[in-house]
């Protein structure tokens, strides 16, 4: 039986096997396959445990106890078939949380109607990602479900010298303030008392466009 804290990442090209290598850094007991005998020797020893398999094969999933994980990543890349034969039978083992890379939204979309629980597009995310980065005056930017997203950014000039609870950022600009960063400080809980200066690095919350347009205020 896998353990809990264990995940099974099918698919060990770039975005898999990042996924992998960070999962096992945060000390989480990770199987890798993938049907390339060079990548799966190319990360022997770094992964807990790494095989060669046909992951569009229920006999094969099932020697290696696929079945019995929790948790499932199907990084599979541009071979679509394979990705989408490859969730469908995660899916089928009655697996609590599978994840799947999408190349495209008809990608996405069938995958969803699989029954996939969490469908990711890297290069998508990432390009909208650096893109928020190059117009505006973000330092990062997270783009959450249903119209959310975070930003690290500076405080507009309006804002500075004044307590968050005089401030109007609420009010004005429908973002709220959780986090300050001081000059040489980590980051702390934004509180109604505290006041920004210039050079303080903050992370608002809010609707999307909300954020994008307080992030490119001067």
């Amino acid at each position: 039986m896998a353990r809990s804290d264990s995940a099974v990442v099918i698919g060990l090209g770039r975005f898999g096997r990042a996924v992998a290598l960070e999962l096992v850094d945060q000390e989480t007991e990770v199987l890798g396959i993938d049907e390339d005998p060079e990548v799966v020797q190319s990360l022997s020893g770094s992964l807990t445990h790494v095989v060669r398999a046909d992951s569009t094969k229920e006999e094969a999933l099932r020697q290696l106890a696929v079945h019995e994980f929790d948790r499932a990543v199907v990084a599979v890349g541009s071979d679509l078939e394979a990705s989408i034969l490859t969730a469908s039978l995660l899916i089928s083992f009655g697996i609590r949380d599978v994840w799947a890379k999408a190349i495209s939204e008809p990608h996405g979309r069938i995958l969803r109607q699989l029954g996939v629980h969490h469908v990711v597009y890297p290069e998508h995310d990432m390009g909208q990602r650096v893109a928020h980065l190059v117009r505006g005056r973000m330092m990062e930017y997270i783009e959450f479900e249903d119209d959310f997203a975070m930003a690290k950014t500076r405080p507009p000039a309006a804002s500075v010298g004044r307590p968050l609870s005089d401030s109007g950022i609420r009010s004005r600009h429908d973002v709220t303030v959780v986090a300050i960063k001081r000059p040489g400080e980590d980051f702390t809980y934004a509180t109604a008392d505290a006041v920004l200066t210039e050079r303080d690095t903050i992370i608002v919350a809010g609707r999307t466009r909300a954020v994008e347009r307080f992030s490119e205020l001067q």
